[in-house]
């Protein structure tokens, strides 16, 4: 650990939820036990997420006048848009008592008749090694409002019998849950595991890590909706603790992005016509913890890249190198905000600096896959694309301020990951280059083996 990282003096951020469409309450900065003198407020209006906002808790609770009044001023503008959007009367102000109304909104009644005829959906989590993690998980996952969908643990290389006897004694009779084992390692295999057993029209992908909205998953499956031609959806990740001083680094490292609150809590289509964009803006598409796909679609593409997502190798990239793929042959790519997941980021500061490390691999061995596969993006990286990055690196100016001062090494340890990508990339495609001709068809059912059964919901 560097004396830059032990230096820092870095206060545990308390997170919370505002519900606008209802009465307000104080927020307090009294919590779990513990005293907080920050907190980050996600503001929702009739469950939809609209933005962050920060709260200066060091003089003691705030009322709901004057945090009433905070939401307003941040998120005034956004507010008015949906009151018109879901053809309500406008409002000039924020008060204590909500944004009560006598008819249902729109948006609701919208997802409900979705809902009405929404499809099977199977959703595939991989987990290696941490049963713990499980309770809080599937406790969320079966606490969805979906009418129709099973759950697929996918136990990746166990080392134990752990995941395996927990599964066995808590969810084996469960009708919406299915255990699977596949014995070789990385997330890609694991996920690619779960494909081969999913039954779903459409599949989609949470991990173990994360606690999923109650709408999660019926806002994720309502976007492939949005146009005629989209194979796939990606949703909102929110930190889920900012308890520890490597937790609030890892929401600095994403505020780094350059990508603003503006643009987070807004709906995106992406399509072809701008891959030179979608190229290298990794962060545009949204991350593998909160994403679905179209299952035929997703099969005919090989599902995902066992060069990428490995242990040991490229431990990343994966699920932006899904999307792009669909994007080059000619299908959206939609990420839909009001599709929420908090995620737990990792605590120890150990941990985060070989998750950036990771990242920077993952980030450019994408990239070297993708020229490898469509050498005519050469153009584009040395044509459009300097110009895409200026115009990018001046959007930083944009994004929520932080006080938080990102430490050098772990912007070092990021480079030195992206310089070893390639390299990574090009030794996993050698060692996985027969296993994934066979992954083209699906067929071969290779070292994964189901051991419970599966949902007939």
């Amino acid at each position: 650990m560097s004396k830059e990282f032990e230096n820092m003096a870095l206060a545990p951020i308390r997170i919370l939820e505002i519900e606008i469409g209802q009465p307000l309450l104080p927020v307090s900065p009294e919590d779990k036990g513990y005293s907080y003198r920050q907190a980050l407020c996600l503001i929702r209006l009739h469950s939809r997420p609209l933005g962050m906002i920060e709260l200066d808790l060091t003089n003691g609770p705030i009322n709901a006048d004057d945090c009433a009044q905070h939401i307003w001023n941040a998120l005034g503008a956004k507010i008015s848009v949906h009151l018109q959007q879901d053809n309500l009367p406008a409002i000039r102000g924020l008060g204590s008592e909500g944004i009560q109304v006598a008819q249902k909104p729109y948006c609701i009644e919208e997802r409900e008749r979705f809902l009405k005829e929404a499809p099977f959906v199977s959703i595939i989590v991989p987990m290696h090694e941490r049963p713990e993690r499980i309770p809080a998980c599937l406790n969320a996952l079966l606490a969805l409002d979906y009418p129709q969908y099973e759950i697929i643990v996918v136990d990746n290389a166990p080392k134990t019998d752990a995941t395996a006897n927990f599964m066995h004694e808590n969810y084996q009779d469960h009708p919406h849950v299915c255990y699977v084992r596949e014995e070789r390692a990385g997330v890609s295999w694991a996920r690619n595991r779960g494909i081969q057993t999913a039954k779903g029209e459409i599949l989609a992908f949470a991990d173990d890590d994360v606690l999923v909205d109650r709408y999660w998953l019926a806002e994720l499956v309502k976007a492939f909706q949005v146009t005629s031609n989209v194979g796939c959806v990606t949703g909102l990740i929110l930190s889920g603790e900012l308890e520890t001083p490597a937790q609030i680094l890892f929401e600095s490292h994403d505020e780094e992005s350059g990508y603003s609150d503006q643009w987070r809590f807004s709906q995106h289509i992406f399509t072809r016509r701008k891959r030179h964009v979608h190229l290298y803006k990794i962060a545009l598409f949204g991350a593998g913890a909160s994403m679905a796909f179209k299952a035929d679609l997703l099969r005919a593409i090989g599902g995902f890249d066992p060069a990428l997502g490995t242990q040991g190798l490229v431990q990343s990239g994966e699920d932006i190198a899904a999307y792009f793929k669909l994007l080059m042959q000619g299908y959206d790519v939609v990420y839909e905000p009001a599709s929420l997941v908090y995620h737990k980021n990792r605590r120890e500061y150990e941990a985060l600096y070989q998750q950036i490390y990771h990242y920077g691999i993952g980030a450019t061995a994408y990239l070297t896959k993708n020229l490898l596969e469509h050498p005519q993006l050469v153009i584009d990286l040395f044509t459009k694309v300097p110009y895409d990055l200026f115009m990018s690196m001046k959007s930083l100016k944009k994004k929520r301020p932080t006080s938080v001062i990102y430490p050098k090494e772990l912007a070092a340890m990021s480079y030195k990951g992206m310089w070893r990508g390639p390299f990574v990339y090009l030794k996993g495609r050698w060692i996985t280059r027969g296993q994934r001709k066979a992954l083209t068809s699906f067929q071969v059912e290779g070292n994964g083996s189901v051991e419970k059964g599966r949902s007939v919901s």
